[in-house]
C-alpha cells in the first residue's frame, strides 16, 4: 500500500521510534514498524508501543546505538532505551533447519508438545511475516518509502472484522500456547471475531498452558486484566476453558456460575473495568487478593478446626500456603503478594470497631484496599453482618473526614460514648515529707 493509499503518518509515530528507524536506514539496513502499532494506526487507535523489525543482526543493532541492550535466549532482541521509553528491535526471523527427527521441516527446534525451544535463526522479511501469529500483526510500515507491506492479507481481515492465525492453527498453538490467550485479548480489544479454524482447536489444546513459565503467565495476566477489557477477557477465557490455568485453585468452583467464587471473579473484573475506564488505577495486589480469597478462607477454616489455631494465625498460615501454590501457575512478585496478604489480614482486623482501634486502623497503608474488598465481599455474599460492618466503616471515615468524632452509629456494636464510661477515680498524689531541721 503506497503512502497515498493508507492513513498512517509519521506525526503519529513516537519520536524515539523514528530515531531508531532513521538510524537503521542511514546505516544501510531495512527498517520497518511492525505488528500491533501498524494495526492500531490503521484502525485509528493510539499504539501502546512501537516495535521495529530489521535485517540487521542484534550485534549490528547494538553497534549503531550506545543506548542499546541485548536480551533474550529463545530469540535475541535489541532494546534501545530512551529513559523510560524502550523501542524493541527484532531481526527478521527465518525458518530453522532440521536439527532432529522430531522437528518438522521448516520450523524451529521443538519439544514433544510442539513448543518452540530455540528460535535464533534469521531470515527475510517474507519469512518473518510467516512466523508472526495473526494476519493483522503481519503488516510492516517502511521508513524508506512510507508504504505498508501486507504479507498475509491483514488489511482485508481487519476490514472484515476477523482475527485469523497465520498457518495451521493447531501447529501454531503448539509452538506457543500463549497465542490462545492473545487470540482472546486481540478479539476483545479490537472487536474482532476469531475465525472458525483459529477458534476450534483452543479448547482441545488449553492444557498446553501448563507448560508456560509462571513469569510469562503473570505478564499475560496483566495484559488481559489491566487494560479496560477485563470482564470481556474473563468471559472469553471462561468460554474456552482457559481461565482456570491462571487460578487453578478456582477451577472446580468456577464451574458453578452461582457460586461465590464465580460471582466474585465476575464482579471483580467488572469493577476493574469501571475504575480503569474512569481513569483510576487498580493494583494487581487487589486482583489477587479477591481471586484467592475463598481458597485462603477455606484453608484457614480447615487449619483452625484441625489444629485448634486462632482465627488470625490460621489466616496467616493459609495465606502463605495459597500464595505458594498459586505461584506455580503465575509468579506473583512479592510487591503484590505481600499487599494481598495485608488485605486478607484486614478482613479480620476490620471486625474490631472500638473507637481507638478503629482510628489506628485508618492509618494502615492498605486500609482503603481492605475496606473496598470488605464492601465487595458484602455485595457478593449478601451477608447482613458484613453489610453492617461495611456501613460502620463508611460512616466512621465520614466522621473523620469532617474532623469530628464518629457518630454513635459509627462506633460499632458495644461501643460507648465517653460520657457514658464510668469515671476513673484518680489516685491522690503522694506528698513529699517535709525536710527535718538539722541539728546545730
Amino acid at each position: 500500500m503506497p503512502r497515498d493509499k493508507h492513513n498512517i503518518s509519521r506525526a503519529q509515530v513516537s519520536e524515539n521510534a523514528l530515531k531508531v528507524l532513521y538510524r537503521l536506514h542511514k546505516g544501510g539496513f531495512d527498517a520497518y514498524l511492525v505488528g500491533g502499532c501498524v494495526r492500531d494506526l490503521l484502525l485509528g487507535l493510539e499504539p501502546k508501543d512501537f516495535d521495529v523489525a530489521t535485517n540487521a543482526s542484534p550485534e549490528q543493532i547494538k553497534s549503531l546505538f550506545s543506548n542499546c541492550r541485548l536480551i533474550g535466549r529463545r530469540f535475541r532482541l535489541a532494546h534501545v532505551v530512551f529513559g523510560r521509553d524502550v523501542i524493541e528491535v527484532a531481526t527478521f526471523r527465518g525458518h530453522h533447519p532440521d536439527e532432529d527427527e522430531s522437528s518438522p521441516k521448516g520450523h524451529s527446534k521443538q519439544s514433544k508438545e510442539g513448543l518452540l525451544l530455540r528460535d535464533n535463526v534469521y531470515g527475510s522479511i517474507e519469512e518473518d511475516a510467516q512466523r508472526r501469529d495473526f494476519t493483522v500483526n503481519a503488516m510492516y510500515y517502511s521508513i524508506a518509502d512510507f508504504a505498508i507491506y501486507d504479507f498475509a492479507n491483514g488489511v482485508k481481515d481487519l476490514e472484515a472484522g476477523v482475527l485469523r492465525l497465520i498457518g495451521d492453527p493447531e501447529t501454531r498453538y503448539r509452538e506457543d500456547p500463549v497465542r490462545m490467550l492473545r487470540a482472546i485479548r486481540f478479539a476483545t480489544k479490537l472487536g474482532l471475531r476469531i475465525e472458525d479454524s483459529s477458534r476450534v482447536p483452543i479448547a482441545k489444546l488449553a492444557h498446553l498452558l501448563d507448560n508456560i513459565p509462571p513469569a510469562r503467565l503473570f505478564e499475560e495476566f496483566l495484559k488481559l486484566f489491566l487494560h479496560g477489557k477485563a470482564e470481556a477477557n474473563f468471559l472469553g477465557l471462561y468460554e474456552y476453558g482457559l481461565f482456570g490455568y491462571f487460578v487453578p485453585q478456582l477451577k472446580s468452583a468456577l464451574k458453578n456460575a452461582d457460586s461465590f467464587e464465580y460471582r466474585m471473579v465476575h464482579q471483580l473484573f467488572k469493577d476493574t473495568d469501571t475504575r480503569i475506564n474512569g481513569g483510576k488505577g487498580v493494583t494487581p495486589a487487589y486482583l489477587f487478593a479477591a481471586l484467592l480469597w475463598y481458597p485462603v478462607n477455606a484453608h484457614a477454616e480447615q487449619l483452625a478446626q484441625e489444629g485448634g489455631l486462632a482465627e488470625y494465625d490460621a489466616l496467616q498460615i493459609a495465606a502463605a500456603d495459597v500464595v505458594a501454590k498459586q505461584s506455580r501457575s503465575i509468579a506473583i512478585p512479592k510487591r503484590f503478594s505481600l499487599p494481598a496478604r495485608d488485605i486478607w489480614a484486614l478482613q479480620h482486623r476490620l471486625q474490631q470497631t472500638q473507637p481507638r482501634k478503629a482510628e489506628r486502623l485508618l492509618t494502615h497503608p492498605k486500609f482503603r484496599a481492605g475496606y473496598d474488598f470488605l464492601l465487595l465481599r458484602s455485595r457478593i455474599e449478601g451477608d447482613a453482618e458484613l453489610a453492617s460492618l461495611g456501613q460502620f466503616w463508611t460512616e466512621f471515615q465520614k466522621g473523620k473526614e469532617v474532623g469530628g468524632a464518629p457518630t454513635r452509629q459509627a462506633r460499632g456494636p458495644g461501643a460507648r460514648n465517653a460520657e457514658d464510661a464510668p469515671k476513673r477515680r484518680r489516685r491522690p498524689r503522694r506528698r513529699k515529707p517535709a525536710d527535718k531541721p538539722q541539728d546545730s
